[in-house]
């Protein structure tokens, strides 16, 4: 049975930081793709980040340049550094994990900025 499990969410100060962390288990992602959707309340889940298997990156224009992907493929983990956080990046972060034709979701972690 695959599962992500997300960790690293919590309550921050606008300007503040945080780390969110994804692991998974059941089969290895080291040649798939992982990443970061997030959803507000009120809007559809939107892409943050993803990295595929050999480090490239794509970000939503809203995070270029304050949030930053990566990935450890020994430990099946991929991470979402946030900094310089923004009342407007209040969510909740699904991670997203994908190999071949099948793709799985974590149940989400609450990231809430304060102004």
């Amino acid at each position: 049975q695959v599962q992500l499990v997300e960790s690293g969410g919590g309550l921050v100060q606008a300007g503040g930081s945080l780390r969110l962390s994804c692991a998974a288990s059941g089969t290895s992602f080291s040649l798939g793709t992982m990443g970061w959707h997030r959803q507000a309340p009120g809007n559809q889940r939107e892409l943050v980040a993803r990295i595929w298997s050999r480090g490239s990156t794509i970000y939503a224009d809203s995070v270029k340049g304050r949030f930053t992907i990566s990935r450890d493929n020994a430990k099946n983990t991929v991470y979402l550094q946030m900094n310089s956080l923004k009342p407007e990046d209040t969510a909740v972060y699904y991670c997203f994990a994908a190999y071949g034709s099948e793709s799985y979701w974590g149940q989400g972690t609450q990231v809430t900025v304060s102004s």
